[in-house]
């Protein structure tokens, strides 16, 4: 006789918290990104607007917060949160974030609701219904103090859910108060920042489009092509953005390509270039004139690139599918470059608060293994440079292992390039982004921008 197996698909009318469920329970068994997992859900599973916000509220608070609501869950429950079946340590985890962050959701609904999701798993729900409820309501009860106080690594590695490799890096380097800083903003939610496609619109008559639409719009303080939008909801419903008038990029990325200051005309290469951010607004930069060649070791991110050109309006990039750390074929290698971008792949731990699942998979081992990576890529790019030429090398990484350190070999390996001050093509308003080696860091900014890092290099003539 067939045993018929509990199915482990969402219902055909997806909540926002079952939604929420599949979606971190996937992320955490599979390693999945969340924003991509969630748009899969959702499309799948279309919800209401209001529903579909609170499935992301709930899936990011919950990635962004996970220790936290681990170490105070672990203070109530009879079984640690490690040990439980991965579906109940998700059910508690969004039944602990509701209690816990979402004020506005009374405790009673919270716990309902969580006790509900248990019975959409394969767990027993007989036993962990009860289960659930019970550490649910002592959660509620019980006085739990905010964090350890064991010192300040696990006292603010807890507090701002911060893995404690990384926090008590950051306070050797930054010390306490700076560091416990940094981690907290891990935990906060990024603002949504858009950039002009000035080969179509100003940033000021785009700013006046949205408002007609009865969105609300202020410009970036640093970027000159940027705005900052207040509560929008979801991107896809703005009829702006299909008609190619903007980009969605935090504004410390719209700073790279203004470092590069590619010119109409150029050629261009862009060695890491998906999902294609940097390279349309090269391509803006240039008046849609010259041409870039837009580099990528993964075919289905390059599918990306091609979309954002087409949708922004964009005929000068070229694709191409290739491994820039790697020798280039013949005809790249006769081609002699005007300008190159190197975007380099990093830690992305100055992303943390966009990609807050990274949190709980990365490890200081990662430091030592990017830079290997990103002085191949640096020595296999600089190859193609025309006497003369220029060079950006950018991360979204914090730390100086892959920055800083990794500018300082190339140049000591390679005496025909120098540093340049990025100063003279920041505006003014950036100017305490420019470090003491001329480099760009958003590490100290108060504009609520992710942490990029970048320095110019110019090939001797």
């Amino acid at each position: 006789m067939t045993t018929h197996q509990p199915s482990n698909k969402p219902p055909r009318r997806a909540t926002a918290r079952t939604l929420a469920q599949r979606v971190l329970l996937d992320v955490e068994q599979h390693e999945t990104a969340a924003n991509e997992t969630l748009d899969e859900q959702l499309r799948r599973f279309p919800l209401e607007a209001r529903d579909r916000a609170l499935a992301q509220e709930l899936i990011y608070g919950v990635l962004r917060h996970r220790s936290r609501l681990d170490w105070r869950l672990d203070q109530v429950a009879s079984k640690p949160m490690a040990k439980l079946p991965a579906h109940i340590r998700t059910v508690l985890r969004l039944g602990a974030y509701q209690l816990l962050c979402l004020h506005k959701i009374p405790p009673s609904a919270a716990v309902n609701e969580s006790v509900s999701l248990v019975k959409t798993g394969r767990t027993a729900p007989g036993y962990w219904t009860g289960f659930v409820n019970a550490v649910l309501r002592a959660l509620i009860r019980t006085d739990i103090p905010e964090e350890p106080a064991d010192g300040p690594v696990p006292s603010l590695s807890i507090r701002h859910s911060c893995p404690p490799w990384l926090t008590e890096r950051w306070i050797a380097r930054f010390g306490t108060e700076r560091a416990a800083a940094l981690c907290e903003a891990t935990t906060t939610v990024p603002p949504l920042t858009i950039r002009a496609n000035t080969l179509r619109i100003s940033r000021d008559v785009l700013q006046a489009g949205l408002a007609e639409l009865g969105y609300q719009a202020r410009s970036t303080a640093v970027s000159p092509v940027g705005l900052v939008l207040e509560k929008c909801g979801s991107i896809e419903e703005i009829p702006l953005f299909h008609e190619g008038l903007f980009y969605v990029e935090d504004e410390a990325a719209q700073l790279i390509p203004l470092l590069l200051d590619p010119q109409p005309g150029e050629l261009v290469l862009d060695a890491c270039a998906a999902p294609g951010g940097k390279t349309t607004h090269l391509a803006a930069r240039m008046e849609n004139q010259g041409e870039i060649i837009a580099l990528d070791r993964s075919a289905a991110r390059l599918k990306f690139v091609g979309e954002n050109c087409r949708r922004l309006g964009i005929t000068i990039v070229h694709p191409i599918r290739a491994d820039a750390t790697a020798p280039f074929s013949s005809t790249a290698r006769d081609r002699h470059f005007d300008r190159i971008l190197v975007d380099a792949p990093c830690s992305g731990l100055g992303v943390l608060r966009r990609h807050p699942e990274a949190k709980w998979r990365k490890e200081a081992a990662s430091l030592a293994r990017h830079p290997a990576i990103q002085r191949q890529t640096l020595d296999q790019v600089s190859r193609l440079l025309r006497p003369g030429g220029v060079l950006v090398y950018s991360t979204c990484s914090s730390e100086p292992e892959e920055n800083e350190q990794v500018i300082d070999q190339f140049c000591r390996e390679h005496q025909d390039f120098h540093r340049e001050s990025i100063a003279p093509w920041l505006p003014p308003s950036g100017s305490s982004f420019v470090t003491i080696q001329g480099d760009l860091s958003t590490m100290s900014n108060d504009q609520s921008m992710d942490l990029f890092f970048a320095a110019r290099l110019r090939k001797a003539s």
